[in-house]
């Protein structure tokens, strides 16, 4: 187990949120996080992992529910661990009962309370969450995320603010959790991009300083672009006092889940030692690969392979100010590939080529990489037609 030095980082204020044997907020240690990779429904595969995480030093382990069958692994999970377990329901709000029994804290998206029954309000849904929590004594997380955020307010707000919708999606929520007299919940803003991760989490902290914070860069991508890009935001929202736990996104194979908490660990050390930037450079190139962290939503674990030769081929553009996005569901992939240049988005058997929001086809994965060369090579030279013009 990794050794938890210390943290001397002097944060804001918050309340309290108890998550199993952990509390989050009010002066007590940032918990670093992580998350599953394995099917939830395969309980062996994934109590070893979870074990494996809570080894290497994770306060909280995060396992995906999508389904009844992911839901019923939830009980031989817990009893082979101890572990601190978070659920994420995602779009499965309704499986709350079925879950809350076995875990810490329960974990929804805003967005997609919208994806079922849509006759009924949010407010219900989320009272009816809350409610379930209060019973099993659990903690909530209210996780908002730029790729599928409240509909209403992004069509409200439009494609040049992705920031706005977030924070008072985050707010309303909030405003509302406390109004039933739920108050055992912490808020997560989440991106893809550091300095919108920053200006979220800031923009929600001066309007509800109280409320404990979760960072995390959604989507980081490999290591060590991925350490890079949470690096920045961390440092400038940790600096500033904001936030209570994190994580690490990073899209690693299943056996290699553990840098996720070597990384945390490295820069929660940086940050109380004060060995951060004075000036923030990403450090990047100007080619940005965005791919979601490894989780049991995968259905086809060629994935993570797939976004390292992804990288490899697109070297040879490393210059080009674009977006390229590697996205291994169909939860995320169809709305959080929307604002890349190019986006790639995986099935089990083929995977979503699209240039923006625009559809390009389906292909298998043998034949996406050739396919993706010509789309990139199409907008390189669009890019210096451009600039030559």
């Amino acid at each position: 187990m990794l050794a938890k030095p210390p943290m001397d980082i002097k944060r804001k204020n918050t309340r309290a949120v108890a998550v199993g044997t952990v509390v989050i907020g009010d002066g007590n240690p940032i918990a670093v996080q992580s998350m599953t990779a394995t099917p939830t429904s395969d309980a062996a595969a994934t109590l070893e992992q979870v074990n494996v995480l809570h080894a290497a030093g994770a306060d909280l382990v995060r396992v995906a529910v999508d389904s009844r069958a992911d839901a019923d692994s939830l009980a031989d999970i817990r009893k082979g661990t101890g572990a601190n377990l978070v659920v994420d329901l995602q779009e499965n709000y309704r499986l709350a009962a079925r879950v809350a029994p076995w875990v810490d804290k329960l974990r929804y998206n805003p967005g997609h309370l919208y994806h079922h029954e849509r006759e009924r309000s949010w407010q219900d849904k989320v009272r009816m969450i809350a409610g379930v929590a209060a019973d099993n004594d659990c903690a909530l997380r209210v996780g908002v995320n730029c790729g599928s955020v409240d509909p209403e307010l992004a069509e409200r707000y439009g494609p040049d603010d992705a920031v706005t919708p977030m924070v008072e999606s985050a707010t309303a929520h909030s405003d509302f959790l406390d109004s039933i007299g739920f108050t055992r919940y912490c808020v997560s803003l989440k991106d893809s991009d550091p300095a919108q991760v920053v200006d979220a989490n800031l923009r929600f902290s001066e309007q509800r300083p109280g409320v404990p914070l979760h960072l995390g860069v959604t989507e980081a991508g490999l290591p060590p672009d991925g350490v890079i890009k949470t690096r920045i935001a961390f440092e400038q929202l940790l600096a500033r006092g904001v936030g209570d736990t994190l994580r690490v996104s990073l899209t690693v194979p299943n056996d290699r889940k553990r840098e996720e908490i070597e990384a945390a660990r490295t820069i929660l050390a940086d940050v109380a030692a004060g060995r951060v930037r004075s000036v923030v450079d990403y450090g990047l190139p100007g080619l940005n690969i965005i791919s979601c962290p490894s989780c049991s939503r995968v259905e086809n674990e060629a994935f993570v392979q797939l976004a390292e030769d992804v990288r490899e081929l697109t070297a040879y553009a490393r210059d080009h100010r674009l977006t390229i996005a590697i996205m291994g569901c169909r939860v995320n992939g169809p709305g959080e590939t929307d604002d890349a240049d190019l986006g790639l988005w995986c099935a089990p058997t083929f995977v979503n080529l699209k240039r923006g929001p625009e559809s390009l086809g389906s292909y298998p994965y043998e034949e996406i990489l050739p396919r993706l060369r010509a789309e990139l090579d199409q907008i390189i030279a669009s890019q210096v037609a451009a600039g030559g013009a």
